[in-house]
């Protein structure tokens, strides 16, 4: 419970409030556990201008409007909602300890790691503009199919982009790589434009273009890969040992290797970075801790 709001510990806390830490959340409280959501208010959804492959909703949804719906959800069935920072998380005694950057603190029997990533963004003015009008996408799996034959761009150190312009070129015959390193010859990808390196990206309010050697080069949508910023910290501080790559491994039923009653979910944990798996991944952690949690038979009504 946080300082000064009673005593004794709520069954869950859940770290995080993007798609998984809130779909986590409304199963516990469907389960009859107390749960709270712990959210520094940073998910990767917000970004996201609108969603297609986000199932139910045939129309497309926003980020925003899917995390405020999720939250109405989550918080219809018991889960209180707390905007904070999690700074500290240590095991204490048979369940955990949380302090945020404030001072105050939770005990919770198990916990739901659900911090996601945050994208490393390129280094332009204007840059969520250009991510709200499409102009700039961070994943080619929920929305390349928006910008199928159309003028793409794919950006970052060479290794990463190569990578993924064999993705991309399912969707367009009009595909040029922008390496922030070197380039190299993409042996597999003949058609595939490789623009020079060393330049930088801009943005003029409708679209992207790779400024190189005095010429400026437009797209319709550029696709960064720039890598990304883990939070696996907090796993670490609780004793979990993180992989070589610094991921968060994870049991059936999504518990951390070697630490029971410590979960986690969504993209801190997983390779394919989608809503659908997020939510996926919170059943299976939720059910699971609930089955490890002490019963409570239901009272007579």
């Amino acid at each position: 419970m946080a300082r000064g709001t009673g005593s004794g510990r709520v069954d869950v806390a859940v770290v995080g409030g993007g798609p998984a830490g809130l779909t986590a959340a409304i199963y516990l409280g469907r389960l009859h556990r107390g749960c709270v959501v712990l959210d520094a208010g940073h998910s990767r959804a917000r970004w996201i201008p609108e969603s297609n492959n986000c199932p139910g909703f045939p129309g497309g949804i926003s980020g925003d409007a899917l995390l405020a719906r999720l939250r109405e959800q989550a918080a219809q069935f018991g889960a209180r909602l707390e905007r904070t920072t999690v700074t500290a998380l240590q095991r204490d005694g048979g369940g955990f300890r949380l302090e945020d950057g404030q001072g105050r603190t939770w005990q919770a029997r198990a916990v739901v790691l659900a911090t996601g990533l945050a994208d490393r963004l390129p280094p332009m003015e204007d840059v969520e503009a250009a991510i709200a009008c499409g102009a700039l996408r961070l994943c080619p799996v929920c929305d390349a199919y928006e910008v199928t034959g159309r003028r793409i761009g794919v950006h970052g150190p060479w290794a990463a982009i190569t990578a993924h312009a064999r993705f991309l070129r399912g969707y367009t015959a009009d595909l040029a790589l922008l390496p922030t390193d070197h380039a190299g010859q993409a042996d597999d990808l003949p058609d595939v434009e490789v623009l020079p390196p060393g330049g930088r990206l801009e943005f003029d309010g409708v679209h992207c273009a790779w400024v190189v050697d005095g010429r400026c080069h437009a797209f319709d949508t550029v696709y960064p890969f720039l890598g990304c910023d883990t939070s696996a910290a907090l796993a670490r501080q609780a004793g979990v040992v993180l992989t070589g790559t610094g991921e968060i491994p994870v049991e059936p039923g999504q518990q951390t290797t070697g630490v029971p009653g410590l979960y986690a979910i969504g993209d801190v944990v997983s390779g394919l970075n989608q809503i659908s798996v997020a939510v996926g991944q919170a059943a299976l952690a939720a059910l699971h801790l609930h089955a490890r949690l002490p019963f409570v038979p239901r009272a007579p009504d």
